[in-house]
């Protein structure tokens, strides 16, 4: 029952069901903004539903929507979450100056004990 209990307070368990959650709202937003998107697409071209395009009987339609929604979206993604927050990382929390590493390290005191016993 202890190992369970460990198993259901770990930090790693509630982290993942925090970002299942807001992941989940925030797929909402994203849905959203891309419906907007989608209709100022269709106020500027005609309808943004192509789902009743069917040239030569094959039903095209629903993929061309999907396939500009999925643009939307990842347009959406991308300029409002994943570049603001690269730029955010970068200025708070910049990558440390390449330092030596450990091999580098042993290597300069292995030449220094040889250079003494010389």
């Amino acid at each position: 029952m202890n190992g369970f209990k460990k198993f259901l307070l770990q930090g790693d368990l509630v982290s993942l069901a925090v970002a299942f959650v807001i992941g989940g709202a925030f797929a909402t937003v994203v849905k959203a903004m891309v419906t907007v998107i989608m209709d100022l697409v269709g106020k500027a071209g005609g309808t943004p539903d192509f789902s009743s395009y069917h040239p030569g009987g094959v039903h095209v339609g629903a993929l061309i929507t999907a396939l500009i929604a999925f643009v939307v979206l990842a347009a959406i993604v991308y300029f409002a979450i994943v570049a603001p927050y690269t730029k955010a990382k970068e200025r708070f929390f910049p990558e440390p100056e390449p330092g030596a590493t450990e091999l580098d390290v042993l290597n300069e005191i292995r030449d220094l004990l040889a250079a003494k016993n010389v």
